[in-house]
């Protein structure tokens, strides 16, 4: 079922556009001045876009539900209304994982006056619909940190971590750990969802490359949705199968934590890549019960999406290919680097920016 959005959001939409003012952001802010208006930004290399004025802007960072992965998208809001001199920057999610309840919060955040929204969708086949009617509304609109199914995007851009890559590079890591052969399991998500079926494609293109030397014993999905599922489906796979397994990748947060756990606990020497950076996982790293992770860029998501949402409510830019799919960037996390990889994707999203600015914006 789609859940049209402007089903959910009554005239105060239109009052809400009404009062949001016309005015303008760009690539690089020292902040506000001390009379309200931003202050002028420095001019960035290579680029057109320049600060006149944020203040009017009113951006919402909307995930699908709740979920570890989306908390440093609340700080990366909170430092990009400082850092661009926005009106406002809000971080809000509802309780559940449910397409009608997403649609209802951007309804009353609309009616709050918020006037750019960056989305994680809660269905990736029905969220089409609820950018297009936003959009219809006057309303800039980013796809962050998932992008719709199938071959169109009605939101203005997606940026997104390039999810079969990401799984691509894991499963690569886990076979090199593994020694190049094995049995080799993954844990992962939805399976209803499309970010979901990229990683498994991804898995499985990487053991494909094996040339028949790792073999997929299996792929458990529907295991994201907290830590004791999570929990359970790996102690209940160790306990049936575990003197099989040679490596585990986990492309799911929680799946992740749960592997690191039961394979140290267990004392197996399946050899585990997990994926983001949660303080357990990078201490098993360090520990060395964990052999790699790879982290994604929720921080880049929300500071670049943030940035280019407000030039794009300002008025002063627009997306030349209206849709795009920009790539958040993914990195590979063993015990050689854990100490340092966020200067990896401190540059990743540096140069997202200048990507923005130079190749994905126009700006007059």
């Amino acid at each position: 079922m789609r859940f049209p959005i402007r089903s959910v959001l009554p005239g105060v939409v239109t009052a809400a556009l009404l009062a949001a003012g016309t005015t303008a952001c760009t690539y690089k802010n020292s902040g506000a001045s001390s009379g309200g208006q931003a202050a002028p930004a420095a001019r960035a290399a290579g680029s057109g876009a320049d600060l006149v004025d944020g203040s009017g802007t009113k951006v919402a960072l909307v995930p699908g539900g709740a979920h570890p992965y989306f908390q440093p998208w609340k700080t990366a809001g909170a430092t990009a209304k400082k850092s661009y001199g926005l009106g406002s920057v809000a971080f809000d999610e509802t309780a559940e994982w449910d397409q009608q309840k997403q649609n209802n919060l951007l309804s009353t955040l609309a009616a709050r006056g918020y006037n750019a929204f960056g989305v994680f969708g809660v269905s990736p086949t029905d969220i089409n619909t609820t950018f297009a009617d936003l959009k219809s509304q006057g309303f800039p609109v980013a796809s962050l940190g998932s992008c719709p199914a199938g071959d169109k995007d009605e939101a203005d851009f997606c940026l997104s971590t390039d999810v079969e890559l990401a799984a691509y590079k894991a499963a690569k890591a886990a076979i090199e750990a593994m020694g190049g052969r094995g049995t080799l399991v993954h844990l992962t998500g939805n399976n209803v969802d499309a970010n979901t079926q990229l990683r498994i494609k991804g898995v499985t293109r990487a053991v494909r490359e094996s040339g028949g030397k790792v073999r997929l014993l299996q792929t458990i999905t529907d295991i994201d949705t907290d830590l004791q599922t999570a929990q359970k489906a790996v102690s209940d796979l160790m306990a049936a199968k575990g003197g099989q397994i040679t490596g585990i990748v986990a492309t799911a947060y929680n799946p992740a934590v749960a592997a690191a756990d039961v394979v140290r606990t267990s004392g197996s020497k399946a050899k585990v890549i997990a994926i983001d950076d949660d303080a357990k996982i990078l201490s098993a790293i360090k520990q060395g019960t964990v052999t790699a992770t790879v982290v994604q860029n929720p921080v880049g998501q929300a500071e670049i999406g943030t940035w280019a949402l407000a030039l794009l409510q300002t008025k002063q830019c627009t997306v030349r290919d209206p849709g795009v799919e920009v790539d958040s960037g993914s990195f590979v996390v063993n015990k050689a680097n854990v100490s340092g990889y966020d200067k990896a994707r401190q540059a990743k999203t540096a140069q997202l920016k200048k990507q923005f600015a130079d190749k994905i914006l126009s700006c007059g």
